[in-house]
């Protein structure tokens, strides 16, 4: 092996380790922290305890934030994926002029006009609408921006059911939420998982909308709630943020296993025309 190539191997493997670490030096924080007597920012062996666990149990909002996000999750999620299998299954079947141009105007306005740019229209519509504080409206504006994602990515796993399958199934007297519901969508299935965990995630981890929508502490999600974990003198509580931060990761890490074990994260087909 000649010297150059020992070098590039060199580089390669120091450059992997580096970015290794810089991935696993946050987690191993989180697995170390929450359980340390006297954690810091650093990692290092822990000084085991419970009492950090005790103290964010304790808090009056932990657990109900954690439940205020599951609520907004769910419901954004469910409302994301029944809309956008029901929308790509039209656009997949129906024949309409300009459909592709309208698919990604839809992507192209919902990657544009959201975040701050539409903060402010979307605050006086929930404002006239009475929805303040309302978990379900939330939810509702949570999904309306992921939608048009949603459907632009459902619709080539819609594209890939052949239509033999459904004329197979109209020849026996199916109908046509029959059809959908028991040709289409099972063989679609990785794409639906797909935007369900896609959903979730971009649900759990939304800030913005909860913190303006949201006015009552009750009803925050933990994402909004975790930037208000502060001691007396206004410094980040480290003694609840390690353990707050490993309860808010665990529904996503369950999901992610959840899908993993079932589709291995493989979200192609096995369709055979």
């Amino acid at each position: 092996m000649s010297p150059a190539r020992v070098v590039r191997r060199l580089g390669f493997h120091v450059l992997v380790a580096v970015v290794l670490a810089f991935f696993a030096v946050p987690m191993l924080w989180l697995a170390s922290a929450p359980f340390d007597a006297e954690p810091g920012l650093g990692v290092r062996w822990p000084d085991w305890t419970t009492s950090n666990v005790r103290a964010t149990l304790a808090h009056p909002y932990a657990l109900t934030s954690l439940v205020n996000s599951l609520v907004l999750c769910v419901v954004a999620t469910a409302v994301t994926a029944s809309l956008a299998a029901l929308a790509a299954y039209s656009l997949s079947r129906v024949r309409i002029p300009g459909r592709d141009a309208l698919l990604y105007l839809l992507l192209l306005l919902s990657s544009v006009v959201t975040g701050t740019a539409a903060m402010v229209p979307v605050f006086v519509l929930m404002l006239q609408l009475g929805l303040i504080d309302s978990r379900f409206g939330t939810a509702l504006v949570i999904a309306g921006g992921m939608l048009p994602a949603a459907i632009f990515i459902l619709k080539d796993f819609m594209d890939s059911v052949p239509r033999s399958y459904e004329e197979s199934a109209r020849v026996f007297g199916a109908s046509p939420a029959q059809v959908l519901g028991h040709v289409v969508l099972p063989i679609a299935r990785p794409g639906v998982a797909a935007v369900v965990v896609w959903s979730f995630v971009n649900a759990w981890g939304n800030f913005l909308l909860p913190f303006l929508l949201l006015r009552d502490v009750g009803r925050q999600p933990a994402a909004v709630l975790l930037r208000t974990l502060q001691d007396e003198g206004g410094t980040a509580n480290l003694t609840v943020i390690p353990v707050f931060s490993l309860l808010y990761s665990i529904p996503v890490v369950a999901l992610y296993l959840l899908v993993d074990k079932r589709y291995g994260f493989r979200f192609h087909g096995g369709i055979k025309s």
